[in-house]
């Protein structure tokens, strides 16, 4: 993770419509939707309603009544890994989609419209990491971040950043921020000037089982106590909270294996 999120007071920083390209929403395909919802809701402290169902049963998760996240169910027959996936915005989906097409990309999932809410795609970049594309209507997105239980960062994990960084740049006009390391292969995308997402290349780091893939980090308040606590509700620490730079983190999975990750913020 590189450069932290734009501050917020301790009510955390409401949010309005997202410029395009920005990291808006995130979202979790499950195939137990009530027990991940027990689990999510006494980690984070999440309460739930049902949202549109272009995908299946799909509900929404609501920190003090303002929306943070969204659960999915996944139909019985489709074996698919279980996977935090960040939403990118954009002001025309089709377009975006067919534009993923042209850089070597895929699309797998749409565009269609979800209800009144806005319309999505699902695709997957040419290292075969999976994000989503959202055009708001009704729904903008995540309404409140920068407080415990809000998403905090989306990070790419893959083989090498250079690449993969120009497809995101081209596809939805990020900029490129290299690090200035001879050992770190780490680029932050840039929407008006604002560090929103991270591409680390990690190269034979990656996990075998996983590929390369999106990675979204959770606020918390204390990172030790959160990962003790996703320990007694049944998920995993992968790696033991540890201090960095930009506050102190913890990698998690959840009971059916989805990985994200906590960050306490040193503020």
């Amino acid at each position: 993770m590189t450069e932290a999120r734009g501050s917020a007071d301790g009510n955390g920083e409401a949010h309005a419509r997202y410029a395009p390209g920005t990291p808006c929403w995130v979202s979790l395909m499950v195939h137990g939707l009530t027990a991940t919802q027990e689990f999510y809701g006494a980690l984070f402290g999440w309460e739930f309603q049902p949202g549109p169902r272009p995908l299946g049963p799909y509900v929404r998760a609501l920190l003090d009544g303002r929306e943070v996240a969204g659960i999915g169910q996944l139909p019985p027959d489709r074996h698919l890994p279980v996977a935090w996936t960040p939403y990118l915005a954009a002001d025309d989906v089709d377009t975006a989609a067919e534009t993923v097409r042209l850089c070597g990309g895929t699309i797998g999932v749409g565009p269609l419209d979800a209800a009144e809410a806005g319309r999505l795609a699902i695709g997957s970049d040419p290292s075969g990491a999976v994000f989503g594309i959202w055009q708001a209507s009704t729904h903008l997105g995540t309404d409140i971040t920068g407080v415990p239980g809000t998403p905090a960062w989306n990070e790419l994990l893959t083989f090498e950043s250079a690449i993969v960084a120009k497809f995101y740049e081209t596809v939805f006009g990020f900029a490129r921020e290299p690090m200035a390391s001879a050992d770190s292969d780490y680029v932050t995308l840039r929407v008006a000037g604002r560090p929103v997402a991270g591409i680390n290349g990690v190269g034979s780091a990656l996990p075998r089982d996983r590929g390369p893939h999106w990675m979204t980090y959770f606020e918390v308040g204390d990172a030790d106590r959160a990962a003790a606590r996703v320990v007694g509700l049944g998920g995993h620490v992968l790696r033991p909270p540890r201090d960095s730079a930009h506050g102190r983190v913890a990698t998690v999975a959840d009971p059916e294996g989805a990985r994200f990750a906590l960050i306490q913020d040193p503020r």
